[in-house]
């Protein structure tokens, strides 16, 4: 589906970012990868290379918008084009709204609203000047429903899905499409840590009654990134087996 296609994950040194980047890579796509260090992205790197692909590593901060419009000025420079943007990086600093501090606030919404702005604006000119891309934005399904003890993370999540919305009207007269995929429960190193009981009750609260993958993200991602989509753009994907409808 993308042969001859550049695509950008952020946040791909491991879990759903990383998953993100063997799909496209396994479907042609040459692979820009970033993260806040760029040593941790020695094994996703390794494993686009094994799927045949192209590979660049780019210390990315997001917060930073003057560093970020640095390193993509540096992508382009380097492979010539950007046809695919996943805004994928992002952090929780979970906790009760009457304790959380205002550092844990700001550094969520730093992150991950932040982040993604920061990233889809340095993207937007080298987009507008091919008159094509595809930008997809990874939100939650707490930023449809809200998660006590998540003020601050699905305040972001949600902030990224008006965003998206904004962002599709905004670009649409240049050929290029935002859309978002926003994951529920999906199995990490964090829910296999949860003991029985918690799990259990994660599951009740899901229609399909079991935990999504990181590659189930990665399959959503990969429609939007492609051809297979070019008529939808402003939506997002909800991938939660059925938590939120």
């Amino acid at each position: 589906m993308f042969e001859g296609k550049i695509a950008v994950v952020t946040g791909a040194a491991r879990g759903i970012g990383q998953a993100i980047a063997y799909n496209l890579a396994a479907n042609g796509a040459d692979i820009v990868l970033g993260d806040i260090k760029a040593e941790w992205l020695t094994e996703s790197a390794e494993g686009v290379k094994k799927l045949g692909r192209k590979v660049w590593c780019f210390e990315l901060d997001v917060t930073n918008a003057t560093a970020v419009q640095s390193v993509f000025n540096d992508i382009a420079a380097e492979t010539g084009r950007i046809d695919i943007l996943v805004n994928n990086a992002g952090i929780t600093r979970d906790g009760l709204l009457m304790r959380m501090s205002e550092e844990d606030w700001d550094a969520v919404l730093t992150v991950n609203l932040k982040g993604t702005f920061a990233c889809t604006k340095a993207v937007s000119r080298i987009m507008m000047k091919q008159r094509s891309g595809s930008i997809i934005n990874i939100a939650s399904v707490v930023g449809l429903m809200g998660n006590a003890g998540q003020a601050n993370y699905a305040a972001s999540k949600g902030g990224v899905i008006a965003f998206t919305k904004s962002v599709a009207k905004e670009f649409a007269s240049r050929n290029i499409r935002a859309n978002a995929v926003a994951p529920g429960f999906i199995s990490s190193k964090m829910t296999d840590a949860l003991s029985d009981e918690v799990r259990q009750k994660m599951l009740e609260a899901i229609p399909l009654s079991s935990f999504g993958t990181p590659e189930d993200v990665a399959n959503a991602v990969a429609f939007l990134a492609s051809d297979q989509s070019s008529y939808i753009t402003g939506q997002v994907i909800s991938v939660n087996g059925g938590m939120v409808m």
